[in-house]
């Protein structure tokens, strides 16, 4: 009985880890490609710097391994980025930012980035919050126009 309980309130504080990846995520109304064609439009229109586009599931056929639609969009605005870097270099491992957007095992899109707050968190930044709080609201609209979400 005691093995049982303490069972159980192991799952729930992993359930609870789990909760607090950092990582916010939506669904999508559109595919993988058009929804990572649409944030990297937003972005480029915002000047916002484009560095890579991966297409994972690409790579995975490459070597003959088979991946439902995966696609890593990593881009970033200086501007931005410095700040926190400036705060402490090892936000830099985070930075650029990246969004993933990948079909799951039933048909449905979704887009992930980590939290902005997440990573000052993890870094221990805490003298940055109104860069934190602006990357923190642009990325929300900006996803959410690339996913259909308003």
């Amino acid at each position: 009985m005691i093995r049982s309980l303490v069972f159980v309130a192991l799952l729930a504080f992993v359930g609870a880890a789990n909760a607090g990846d950092g990582l916010i995520t939506k669904s999508s109304q559109y595919s993988v490609s058009e929804t990572v064609d649409r944030l990297e439009g937003i972005l480029k229109k915002k000047g916002i710097t484009i560095f890579a586009r991966v297409q994972h599931d690409k790579g995975a056929k490459g070597v003959g391994l088979a991946l439902r639609p995966t696609e890593l969009l990593i881009f970033g605005n200086p501007k931005l980025g410095t700040p926190l870097m400036q705060s402490n270099q090892l936000v830099g491992i985070d930075l650029p930012m990246k969004a993933i957007v990948y079909k799951d095992d039933g048909g449905k899109v979704w887009l992930s980035y980590n939290a902005p707050s997440y990573m000052a968190g993890r870094h221990g930044i805490s003298d940055k919050s109104k860069v934190v709080k602006k990357m923190t609201g642009a990325l929300n609209k900006f996803t959410n126009i690339a996913t259909g979400n308003k």
